[in-house]
């Protein structure tokens, strides 16, 4: 068994470009015998008015699990009641890695993150580009 996360949102070509240099993730190929995503998606019986997007990723080195970024109407109404923790990789003091810990803070804000919550020398509660929580530790 794997397990694959699934994110609402207003706008997937957005959230997967965030997604993917926050995570060093790549757009999943379509499933066999599929060429394309589009060849993919027309092989259900969607209804003609959907014309929601999606982005499908996933981790190179198998290990992360499958994002799957679908578009809806609906905004984002309330806190997430799960989310996604980036864990800053490498060896070191504390001092040092929580150095790491601000220098990913600072790509992932260039990318259209905003910083929600500092817990000093720990974790920081970051909001990507849609609102969705998430930590860097």
């Amino acid at each position: 068994m794997t397990i694959g996360l699934t994110f609402d949102c207003a706008n997937a070509a957005v959230m997967a470009a965030f997604w993917k240099l926050a995570l060093g993730y790549e757009d999943e190929p379509p499933p066999p015998p599929f060429a394309t995503r589009e060849e993919w998606l027309a092989s259900f019986d969607l209804p003609e008015d959907d014309e929601g997007g999606g982005a499908w990723l996933h981790d190179p080195t198998g290990v992360g699990p499958r994002l799957s970024l679908l578009e809806v109407p609906e905004p984002k109404t309330a806190k997430n009641r799960l989310h996604l923790d980036i864990r800053v990789s490498g060896q070191g003091t504390d001092e040092e890695r929580w150095a790491r810990v601000l220098d990913r803070v600072a790509v992932l804000t260039e990318a259209g993150a905003r910083t929600l919550w500092v817990a000093e020398g720990h974790h920081v509660v970051m909001a990507d580009p849609e609102g969705n929580e998430f930590c860097v530790c």
